[in-house]
């Protein structure tokens, strides 16, 4: 299966998401709108893509630019289907746009779903994923959108020391399905991430879902799920082989980041595991 990686970026103001309307040169197919993207040159780094790719084709400088997010989802190319692996990024901008050859015109849109925006099917894809809470009125059966969402985490007291796993599954309205943690032993920090984020799939395979986003704090094991990072460490290795094996039991897949703050159920059941232990 094909792969194409691309940097993406949100720009956010009173008035919405900045969206730019994509040239058509010689095609006489409609035009699309997208969020500002960018191709990763060799030798670059895919926040120096995101930066060099918003100033030439838009115009803009970016003032900040903050890794939101990575999210992976299928879509189809001919008679096959691609996989599309997107860096997304928050942006703060100043000043006005001024699209160049690549854009022709821009704009800010607060419904992704109205009929006078026609995004492009990456686009809405990401947008789907990130800004979800923005419309309900569209889904995609090409990506994780709309699927049940599976929190998970690993705690160790020591690094390495006693261990434990946690997570937290969500329906598509943010409904708790079912929550619980385990204890693992004695691991270090980065094995207690990986085997959550097993168990997380292990569970989903389980209950029977096709389609699923996992949503961990451990930035290494999503980066290197979505392969953005190779895996250097032989201790990890057999867990993240099964882990990649066990996907193809899935229609679709997502793996995304989100701060500690925001995974605190399954932090907390982690920890719980940890200390019912401990207590004996």
């Amino acid at each position: 299966m094909k792969q194409r990686i691309r940097v993406v970026g949100i720009i956010k103001n009173q008035d919405g998401i900045l969206v730019f309307k994509r040239s058509r040169g010689r095609s006489e197919a409609p035009a699309f709108w997208e969020l500002p993207t960018g191709k990763i040159k060799f030798g670059e780094q895919p926040e120096e893509a995101m930066a060099r790719s918003l100033s030439e084709n838009t115009g803009l400088s970016a003032s900040s630019i903050r890794l939101k997010d990575v999210v992976t989802f299928l879509a189809p190319e001919g008679a096959s289907q691609l996989s599309n692996l997107y860096i997304v990024y928050e942006l703060a901008v100043g000043g006005r746009p001024d699209p160049r050859d690549y854009y022709t015109a821009y704009k800010y849109i607060k419904d992704i779903a109205a009929p006078n925006v026609r995004l492009n099917e990456t686009s809405m894809a990401v947008l789907e994923i990130e800004e979800g809470k923005i419309t309900h009125s569209r889904t995609s059966a090409r990506d994780t959108a709309n699927s049940v969402v599976i929190n998970v985490d690993g705690a160790s007291r020591g690094n390495p020391g006693p261990s434990g796993i946690g997570y937290c599954i969500h329906d598509e309205s943010g409904k708790i399905i079912e929550q619980g943690g385990e204890f693992i032993g004695f691991a270090t920090s980065r094995m207690a991430e990986y085997y959550a984020m097993r168990y997380g799939v292990n569970k989903a395979i389980e209950l029977g879902y096709k389609t699923a986003r996992f949503i961990s704090d451990s930035l290494m094991v999503v980066n290197q799920l979505n392969g953005i990072f190779t895996i250097k460490n032989q201790d990890i290795l057999p867990i993240y082989e099964d882990i990649i094996k066990k996907l193809d039991q899935f229609d679709a897949v997502s793996f995304s980041h989100v701060p500690r703050r925001e995974n605190q159920i399954a932090d907390a059941e982690a920890n719980l595991a940890i200390d019912q232990i401990l207590k004996r």
